[in-house]
């Protein structure tokens, strides 16, 4: 066994028996710590207390270009890590070479968006079997999510009448409604006709369905117990209604979000105004959705330009 191996050994033995780290984890650690060895040697170092930052940071350029993924990169990392700093508690070394190296950024992963006729058709599914109060009440909330882009939290905090105490409302003869966001900022952002429509097909029924000892009468979406609707019941509602109109992908109250933005985008082409309607604070946040756009005409293209290359299978 070499100085390496037997170091390797000793901290693998520290961290499952004095740290108590599981079975799995102590295996990983020592794959990682194998890799590091393997490199060590292909650099010709002798010995891994020999290991500096340039050394580590061409090795995390090697795995980078390799395609290892930038969270893979920081898995072995961290494994990397606390070898060094065991190393160094142990007077082996004087200080970590890992200390002030990063992992590659991992890219920001799009926001999942329904295409138009996915949004269209949960919209307007109406499911045969469902309490019609129900139905009512989520087709309300699945349009003003679409319709206004907004966050879950506003959508139910939403009150049915304005007032000094209340976090949101819809002003239906102005076709607006005003919410409170992030930040406690306040913002007015359109309700479409459709979306209209059904709030007010909702407010006609939503009194119908309350106990007359409803907790919350202010609240705009409430639940048969007349308490207010959490995020969850809105999750659980879109989750079941998106199953029920056959959406392949499993819907949730913040894709409805990057779905308006998207389509609005695609349509206007006006990024500051999606951010206006977003309610974000920076533009940057919002220019994800020029992603979503590009992809979106990157299909269009690979579909109909006639020098486009296909796939093949």
């Amino acid at each position: 066994m070499n100085d390496s191996q037997e170091l390797v050994t000793r901290y693998l033995s520290h961290v499952r028996f004095e740290k108590r780290l599981s079975d799995r984890t102590v295996a990983l650690y020592s794959e990682d710590l194998n890799k590091l060895s393997l490199w060590a040697e292909q650099a010709g170092l002798v010995n891994l207390t020999l290991i500096d930052t340039p050394h580590l940071r061409r090795c995390m350029a090697q795995m980078h270009a390799s395609g290892r993924s930038p969270r893979g990169i920081a898995l072995i990392l961290s494994g990397w890590r606390g070898f060094f700093n065991w190393l160094g508690k142990e007077g082996l070394i004087q200080a970590n070479p890992l200390s002030g190296l990063r992992a590659p950024k991992a890219a920001k992963p799009l926001p999942k968006a329904l295409n138009v006729d996915d949004a269209v058709q949960l919209a307007q599914h109406r499911p045969i079997d469902t309490d019609p109060w129900l139905q009512s009440r989520d087709s309300a909330m699945v349009e003003l999510l679409y319709s206004s882009g907004l966050r879950v939290g506003e959508l139910i905090g939403l009150d049915v009448q304005a007032s000094p105490h209340a976090k949101g409302w819809i002003d239906l003869s102005a076709g607006e409604a005003h919410v409170l966001g992030k930040g406690s900022k306040r913002r007015s952002v359109p309700v479409g006709q459709q979306a209209l429509l059904a709030v007010q097909a909702w407010l006609t029924v939503r009194e119908s369905g309350l106990p007359t000892n409803a907790v919350d009468q202010a609240a705009m979406f409430v639940g048969q117990r007349g308490t207010r609707l959490s995020a969850q019941a809105v999750w659980q509602r879109l989750r079941l209604r998106g199953l029920q109109a056959g959406i392949a992908t499993p819907v949730h109250p913040h894709m409805l979000r990057h779905s308006f933005a998207s389509h609005v985008l695609q349509s206007s082409g006006d990024l500051r105004g999606v951010q206006e309607l977003l309610g974000h604070a920076n533009i940057s946040t919002t220019q994800v959705y020029t992603r979503l756009d590009y992809q979106h005409l990157a299909k269009t293209y690979d579909a109909a330009h006639p020098r486009a290359r296909k796939k093949t299978t």
